[in-house]
């Protein structure tokens, strides 16, 4: 069942929200953290649609912030989604009108779950400090997602220059297949890795973080390479026995070539939304691998031929 709220107050949408509660027997005492989605308009239906989804392993209460027209009478439309109607926990979709938009923590203070860590997530272009934004001075972690801003890599940059331990961006959750493959195929004996090569389309985040995490952990050279994608098609490591490469051309299914073994095919799907952002949920301490990686973009790759916008 959805309720809906017109013209309402934090206060209405709190009592609401108890009467809901009272009326299904549990509500928020399931709920294992408040996941607050600072969007517009255009893209709040996926990254609901997305938060509900990675819900199903992380039970929470999703309260969505659109912002609407910041020259209107300060007005809250809301719209309660009680559990069960889209996923195991509640969905809040809360329409900001005029100065309300500029101060959407006084909005959500009254509506976080009690003693329960809190998340913000943009979906779309991020603030270039999560930890000062309003709503970021509120959560243990703050998830942004660099691949939507019109200069990726700049913005992961700018962002990257404030790092404040609890920030990350969803360039890097994508990376995780790929670093685990990687990892796992340095495990054997491969030898001395002298220099890699990171392939992928232009202007893509997460392939300059995948540099940075190289350079990170191998202190060696690596060049980013441009091809026609889709995202990440290759990394390439050099040693001194042969290539180790992880290739993947199709977006679905990566070949992992070692020296001298057979070719192994590997899955290795693009990675959408709600898979990264259940992955982010699974931790809320600060990621000190993302932190440490990042800071190797500088504003060149040491050895890299990084094409930038």
């Amino acid at each position: 069942m959805t309720l809906y709220l017109p013209h309402t107050t934090t206060a209405a949408i709190a009592e609401a929200l108890m009467a809901e509660r009272h009326s299904v027997g549990g509500g928020a005492m399931n709920m294992v953290l408040t996941l607050v989605i600072v969007t517009d308009e255009a893209d709040h239906y996926d990254a609901v649609r997305a938060a509900t989804e990675a819900g199903r392993e992380h039970p929470s209460r999703v309260v969505a912030l659109i912002r609407r027209d910041p020259k209107a009478e300060p007005v809250i439309d809301a719209e309660i989604r009680r559990p069960g109607t889209s996923g195991p926990g509640e969905a809040l979709l809360l329409r900001l009108y005029g100065p309300l938009g500029e101060h959407p923590d006084s909005v959500i203070t009254p509506l976080l779950v009690p003693d329960a860590p809190v998340v913000a997530w943009w979906p779309g272009v991020g603030p270039t400090d999560p930890a000062a934004d309003p709503v970021g001075r509120l959560a243990q972690r703050r998830i942004t997602d660099a691949l939507r801003a019109p200069d990726p890599l700049t913005d992961l940059r700018e962002r990257v220059a404030h790092y404040t331990p609890g920030d990350t961006d969803l360039s890097w959750t994508r990376l995780t297949p790929w670093r685990s493959l990687l990892a796992s195929a340095m495990d054997q004996r491969c030898g001395w890795v002298t220099s890699a090569t990171v392939t992928a389309e232009e202007h893509y985040p997460s392939a300059d973080l995948m540099a940075a995490w190289l350079t990170d952990r191998l202190a060696v050279p690596v060049e980013r390479a441009v091809s026609d994608g889709p995202g990440l098609t290759e990394v390439r490591l050099t040693t001194d026995q042969g290539d180790v490469a992880l290739t993947r051309m199709d977006g679905r299914v990566a070949t992992l070539s070692r020296p001298g073994q057979p070719d192994q095919t590997v899955a290795l799907e693009r990675r959408g939304a709600a898979m990264a952002l259940a992955e982010e949920l699974r931790r809320l301490d600060a990621d000190e691998i993302y932190a440490s990686a990042a800071r190797h973009l500088g504003p060149k790759l040491a050895g890299s031929g990084a094409h930038e916008r």
